[in-house]
């Protein structure tokens, strides 16, 4: 059971690591001045889904689900 412990709590280490590198790499959610006339509304602020913003944010999501249920495994205390 402690090789278990170990190895999860390696992966519960570098899910963390890929956590702070994909947030850090997202851009910030305000529009700037642009959002007052309209200009944010483009094909890319309406497809974000399918950019390189879109897929950080899944992968955010992905990976955070994932550190939480480790976060749960790894304190249960049956090890």
């Amino acid at each position: 059971m402690a090789v278990l412990k170990t190895i999860l709590t390696v992966v519960f280490i570098i899910i963390s690591l890929i956590i702070t590198v994909v947030i850090l790499m997202q851009e910030g959610k305000s529009a700037g001045l642009g959002a007052i006339s309209g200009a944010a509304d483009t094909y890319w602020g309406k497809n974000k889904g399918r950019s390189m913003e879109g897929i950080l944010v899944k992968i955010t999501r992905v990976c955070v689900i994932l550190f939480l249920v480790l976060a749960v495994v790894l304190n249960m205390g049956i090890w």
